[in-house]
């Protein structure tokens, strides 16, 4: 089992990187909410990741914290979740949020995520409800945990807007990221991701 790896980055393709780890090249498939967060070409990265076996191929997922590795592994154990929808999930929601939606029951927010149907968000929320809780690691927006920072709620705020306005969620996920300041308010982040996807 592979579980880290870390190297230099040598080409992002979504969803494929290519990680050179002492001379080797691993081409490991990421979530978007990875690529928003990698360095240049040619910087050191360090990921998570997860190890399939095929009979015909062997694949590696990569993720940039143990938490979301651990919440994509929960994910693909789902009736119906393989590894691909699994990646595709993780691309249009970040780690935390779907947690929370899980925590919360809301199901309505998982719909909006690129595919997952009205059953999938359903059994999502009904078979990861039991397993939350026994993933290391959780990130600071569940209850339970340490609070959010001010950045950390003015940025889920600003991602809560833009989909209330009708952008995808991994598009306001993406115009967020780049704009995010320290110190920066909800509104704010929301005039200047609103600029940005203006372009």
């Amino acid at each position: 089992m592979i579980g880290q790896l870390r190297g230099t980055l040598l080409e992002k393709r979504p969803p494929v990187l290519l990680l050179d780890v002492n001379g080797v090249g691993y081409e490991v498939e990421a979530p978007m909410t990875v690529f928003y967060e990698l360095p240049e070409t040619g910087q050191p990265l360090t990921l998570h990741t997860h190890f399939v076996v095929r009979e015909d191929a062997q694949l590696l997922y990569g993720f940039s914290s143990r938490y979301e590795r651990e919440l994509f592994r929960a994910l693909i154990k789902v009736n119906g979740v393989g590894p691909k929808m699994g990646l595709a999930i993780l691309s249009g929601i970040e780690a935390d949020r779907l947690a929370q939606c899980i925590q919360d029951q809301d199901s309505s927010t998982l719909v909006k995520v690129p595919g997952i149907g009205k059953k999938t968000a359903e059994r999502l929320v009904i078979e990861m409800s039991d397993r939350l809780d026994k993933i290391d690691g959780a990130p600071a927006s569940l209850p339970g945990r340490v609070a959010l920072t001010p950045e950390d709620d003015a940025r889920s705020d600003a991602i809560a807007a833009l989909e209330a306005l009708g952008y995808r969620s991994k598009d306001a996920v993406a115009a967020v990221g780049k704009v995010a300041e320290d110190g920066a308010s909800s509104e704010q982040l929301i005039r200047m991701a609103l600029k940005n996807l203006a372009r």
